[in-house]
């Protein structure tokens, strides 16, 4: 399982619209996404029309292919395209994932594991 971060910037003059159209995504879009391989995925406003987004899937180039191949995805992303300051193309194909210097589990994860080492 891989965990993905990532950004976007929406135009500031436009994220209302951006919030109410991801308050109701289309529903077979949603299908779109789970078909995919992403999930746990959510979308956060950080302000000034900066977009923090999360996912984890098995297989980032898999999902993406997928969404890529996908009419509804195509659909949906030339809808969104219009509201992004810094895209020139889908969204779900300008993906940068930012790189995790940090995870819970996985620390305590390593943690656990030198403990018991340490113990035997």
């Amino acid at each position: 399982m891989r965990r993905i971060c990532f950004r976007m910037q929406v135009d500031p003059g436009r994220i209302d619209e951006y919030r109410a159209r991801h308050a109701a995504v289309w529903p077979e879009m949603l299908r779109e996404i789970e078909a995919s391989g992403r999930r746990n995925y959510s979308l956060f406003d950080a302000g000034e029309g900066l977009i923090i987004g999360y996912f984890e899937t098995d297989d980032l180039a898999a999902s993406a292919d997928y969404l890529a191949r996908s009419p509804v995805a195509a659909r949906w992303e030339a809808e969104m395209q219009p509201l992004f300051t810094t895209i020139d193309t889908r969204a779900d194909q300008a993906l940068a994932p930012l790189p995790e210097v940090f995870n819970l589990a996985d620390q305590l994860a390593a943690a656990d594991a030198r403990t018991e080492k340490d113990l035997s």
